[in-house]
């Protein structure tokens, strides 16, 4: 297993020639409150070359737990969520897929990661071994209420892993502009 920080990238299937299929765990701690607690929701944008969503079908988070074309899957909670990516069949018009955790403000409230400690994501294959790890550094989590923790991507013929931790201060506005999406 490889501890990734923000920036870094990874070789996924040059490294590990047969895998086909791979696991993203996402997970975190939060803080105690007596009051709004923050609800993280994690979510997946499958993007174009562009780096923007093929289309607002090709997001996946808790109202939609499948992409179009059943490739990517909400899977499990043994982390707090877990999504099965089968990478043999993400379409070719998909160049990468952004895996991202916004606090949800219609559960309890506008929040933000500031209560969220300990954030992590890690990838790992069909048997649930854990390939890689990167776990979000804790800056400035008291503005952030959206974050783009790492994405898979294309690239010389396989899938690539790069660990970001990009935070948004506007939440899923921002990630929708950026993105082109209607949320």
């Amino acid at each position: 297993m490889a501890s990734m920080v923000a920036g870094s990238n990874a070789a996924l299937t040059a490294e590990n020639p047969d895998l086909g299929k791979v696991l993203l765990g996402i997970g975190w701690d939060t803080v105690p409150s007596r009051g709004p607690q923050s609800e993280p929701v994690p979510m997946v944008i499958m993007c174009g070359p562009d780096g923007r969503a093929v289309s607002d079908e090709h997001l996946v988070f808790f109202n939609q737990i499948a992409s179009p074309e059943g490739s990517i899957t909400f899977a499990g909670t043994e982390d707090q969520e877990q999504i099965d990516v089968d990478l043999n069949r993400v379409p070719d018009s998909v160049s990468k897929i952004a895996v991202l955790v916004y606090i949800d403000p219609d559960v309890r409230g506008p929040g933000t990661f500031g209560a969220v400690r300990n954030t992590y994501l890690r990838v790992a294959d069909e048997e649930n071994r854990e390939l890689l790890r990167f776990d979000v550094p804790p800056v400035n989590m008291d503005k952030i209420n959206a974050m783009i923790l790492g994405e898979l991507y294309r690239h010389g013929g396989g899938w690539k892993f790069r660990a970001l931790g990009q935070g948004y201060e506007t939440g899923l506005a921002a990630v929708a502009a950026d993105f082109r999406l209607k949320l």
